[in-house]
């Protein structure tokens, strides 16, 4: 397959968009030679319905600021722009619309949530239309044996295990850090932590 027909999703809520994600992106694009790599800020992530997150026009502008110095970065609003709930097989779905037949998506999670594919909505269908990156995380295992019996040999030929720089950053980490009125110079690009402090966001 051309390598303009291979696109990595990288989702989340970006609450905000860090380093870490930053990095890992960049580090999988380069392993797997994705031509681009879409950051999708999530609107009602499933999995934080009953959780504060900050408005999508933030976490949106924040991830814009953050990748525009990559030509191989892009930001969708896809999700924002949906109603309801936010689950990654409309959003592959709907991505098959936007770009040509034949098209290859590779979407980016950490292994312990890869562990718990089996509870995505839609699991069994996601997998066959789409691929998975999993990255390196500090602490969790690919339960290698628990997906091969769930989804068989050709859903483990979806599941990919790249390794990348392991930065212990979380979006949890950072918001805190800033209620306590300590530095977050580094964590994120100089771009967000400017716009956070303009913004006055997670005091």
């Amino acid at each position: 397959m051309a390598k303009s027909h291979k696109i990595g999703i990288m989702g989340g809520t970006f609450d905000p968009i860090h380093a870490g994600h930053l990095i890992t992106a960049e580090a999988v694009r380069d392993a797997m030679g994705l031509a681009t790599v879409l950051f999708i800020p999530a609107a009602t992530p499933p999995h934080k319905l009953d959780q504060s997150v900050t408005p999508a026009r933030h976490r949106l502008l924040m991830t814009e600021l953050a990748v525009c110095s990559n030509p191989h970065f892009r930001v969708s609003d896809i999700e924002l722009r949906r109603k309801g709930p936010s689950y990654t097989i409309d959003t592959i779905h709907e991505l098959q619309q936007i770009y040509p037949a034949g098209t290859e998506f590779y979407f980016f999670t950490g292994a312990d949530a890869i562990n718990d594919l089996a509870t995505w909505h839609e699991a069994d269908k996601l997998l066959a239309e789409c691929h998975f990156i999993t990255a390196t995380r500090q602490g969790t295992v690919l339960d290698t044996a628990g997906l091969r019996a769930r989804f068989g040999a050709a859903g483990m030929a979806h599941i990919h295990h790249i390794e990348t720089p392991q930065l212990e950053i979380s979006s949890t980490a950072i918001r805190e850090r800033i209620q306590r009125g300590q530095s977050i110079r580094y964590l994120v690009p100089q771009a967000v932590q400017e716009y956070i402090e303009k913004e006055g966001l997670y005091r």
